[in-house]
């Protein structure tokens, strides 16, 4: 949610950021609605101040016994009561009118962001890692997984198209990516384990920004609730509409989750293999913190994310996404993107995005800085620490052996039973 008061301030500033994002200019008509909705307030504050100070009145000319001047001033207070409710009623009909089109607007790019339209204008920020040379032509995930326990065909014939049952070893192995990854984040590196609902309500997803634009990439139950697409939204939601003290910032909190997409927006993208499925497992970081600390956290947790992939010893590049690229929440975006080479490309396997205080705006969530009275808007952070289904394939192609079986990573080795080689099922 964007804030009316700097918009006042520098509408140009404004539509420029908009227009960075391909959006057309919306400034001149916002500030006419807020003018609209500022002559509403005054005149509702004045109906009020004018009922009060008549309500005083008649209390004096009762108290001199002036019967005939009481009268007419409680004619006069009957008539502003009836007229009240049309001048609230106004009054609120515009600040929904201008907080609906102020919520279906994107997040204004960071001004380090690159100038883009979609994911040609990514800026290269660094490679890691080394490709690995094979001594045959490497495959595909999907070539390899059905052998190992990837059974795409009876997850289509449980659930539907893009989902796919795990059994056996690499059901195993996809467990140990994210028990691995999510005890990274608490034991080393401070972030409080959460087991948050997988059903919110509207005002959790409003709150990460996935409502109301988004309403079609979301699963929604029969009772009214979603089906969360991240953690990202029961994580954020934690701090809703409260008011936290500086010192107990950052909050920093961490869950393994199933997610749930329609991917109404991805129709006919990666429709094969286990890429792009409409349940998956993730590892979501969510951090809370001060403006003037959330670059810095937005590296540390970017870094996190990487460190899971150099563990795993899995090449990879870190992208600076374009204006064009981002997130309707984002300020800006890190995606991390791994080898495949059985699909020789670099595929994204987590983002991490600042949102500064879009996402506070839309919950509510301030802070007071110590040793002040007024509040200020938190910042709010969230990345994948990482994507487990896009590990699982990124280990899955980059172990892969001649024979079809799969080596496991070191270190996943101790949360694998000291399994080392996913061997094909008999």
């Amino acid at each position: 949610m964007h804030d009316i008061r700097a918009i006042r301030d520098d509408p140009a500033a404004f539509d420029a950021g908009l227009a960075r994002r391909g959006a057309a200019p919306q400034a001149e008509a916002l500030l006419a609605l807020d003018e609209r909705r500022r002559v509403a307030i005054t005149a509702a504050q004045e109906a009020q101040a004018k009922r009060n100070e008549l309500s005083k009145a008649i209390g004096q000319a009762k108290a001199q016994k002036d019967e005939p001047r009481a009268q007419a001033l409680m004619a006069e207070v009957a008539a502003l009561k009836d007229a009240l409710p049309a001048i609230e009623a106004e009054e609120a009909a515009l600040s929904g009118e201008l907080d609906t089109l102020l919520a279906a607007l994107p997040n204004i790019p960071a001004t380090d962001v690159p100038e883009g339209a979609d994911e040609s204008g990514n800026a290269l920020v660094a490679e890691h890692g080394s490709r690995r040379d094979f001594a045959f032509t490497a495959k595909d995930h999907d070539a390899i997984g059905p052998a190992l326990g990837m059974d795409f065909d009876t997850g289509v014939a449980i659930a539907g198209a893009r989902f796919t049952l795990l059994r056996g070893g690499i059901a195993r192995l996809s467990r140990a990516l994210g028990q691995y990854m999510l005890g990274r984040l608490v034991d080393e590196h401070g972030y409080q384990e959460v087991a948050p609902p997988l059903l919110v309500r509207d005002e959790a997803v409003y709150g990460t920004g996935q409502l109301p634009k988004f309403a079609e990439d979301l699963f929604r139950t029969t009772d009214g609730r979603w089906l969360i697409p991240t953690a990202e939204v029961s994580l954020t939601n934690i701090v809703r509409e409260q008011i936290l003290k500086e010192g107990e910032l950052p909050l920093r909190f961490a869950a393994l989750t199933p997610c749930f997409r329609s991917e109404a927006g991805a129709a006919g993208r990666d429709t094969r293999g286990f890429i792009r499925q409409h349940q998956f497992d993730k590892v979501e970081m969510v951090s809370i913190t001060t403006p003037d600390q959330s670059d810095a956290e937005h590296e540390r947790m970017t870094a996190l994310a990487e460190g899971v992939l150099d563990a795993l010893d899995l090449p990879y590049r870190r992208m600076l996404l374009c204006a064009g690229d981002m997130g309707f929440t984002a300020r800006r975006t890190y995606d991390l993107e791994v080898w495949l080479p059985g699909q020789a490309a670099y595929r994204e396997i987590s983002s991490c995005s600042t949102c500064g205080d879009f996402q506070a705006r839309r919950m509510n969530t301030r802070y007071r800085p110590e040793g002040e009275k007024a509040t200020r808007f938190v910042h709010t952070l969230n990345g994948s620490g990482l994507a487990v289904g896009r590990t699982l394939v990124a280990v899955i192609e980059n172990y892969q052996q001649e024979d079809g079986s799969v080596v496991v990573p070191d270190v996943l080795r101790p949360w694998m039973g000291g399994i080392e080689r996913l061997e094909p099922l008999r």
